[in-house]
């Protein structure tokens, strides 16, 4: 079961979200459009490194690699989405995403995989090790991902499938930690 919590500071998710927006500049408030490789251009960002999250939306670093900035673009159109187990596998574009699903989604996002994974999959995908940007974690029963300091989980997280948190989980010691060349 989920719990979605609220915003334990008071005052609305429009007003955090004026707050942090009031740190981007003008002409980085437009919108992206489509989804694939290099979306993200001109999608808020944040000055930093690592994202900002803001009403359950993650805002990359302004210095974070164009890949980092488009896996933060495209793990953001499907937070919220229902949890669907095998959601995202048959196809990137589904009514719900699993895990993995929602980890393969955000990596193509990024053009970082040309087919959804499995989590055991994602157990051997990439580079061994934590990323300086991106890390997956991946085992035989759950896969998650940490960008720019995020997290990207479909458990832990608000509402009842994908989603971002600040917080960490404990990783079991049958979490593979990979990342993509370069990030």
């Amino acid at each position: 079961m989920r719990v979605c919590k609220s915003n334990p500071r008071g005052g609305s998710a429009a007003t955090l979200a004026a707050s942090v927006l009031t740190l981007v500049p003008a002409t980085a408030h437009a919108g992206s459009g489509g989804m694939g490789p290099g979306s993200a251009q001109g999608v808020p960002t944040v000055p930093g490194a690592k994202a900002k999250l803001v009403s359950g939306i993650a805002y990359a670093p302004a210095s974070a690699p164009q890949k980092v900035k488009d896996i933060i673009a495209a793990a953001n159109k499907i937070r919220n989405k229902p949890y669907i187990y095998g959601g995202g596998h048959g196809s990137f574009k589904d009514k719900g995403y699993d895990c993995s699903g929602a980890v393969s989604f955000a990596l193509h996002g990024g053009d970082l995989l040309d087919t959804p994974l499995d989590s055991r999959s994602l157990t051997k995908w990439g580079e061994a090790g934590a990323g300086e940007w991106v890390s997956v974690y991946g085992a035989p029963s759950h896969a998650y991902m940490v960008v720019a300091g995020l997290r990207f989980d479909t458990s832990m997280t608000p509402g009842d499938g994908p989603g971002w948190s600040k917080s960490m989980r404990s990783t079991p010691e049958n979490y593979k930690v990979r990342h993509p060349a370069g990030l």
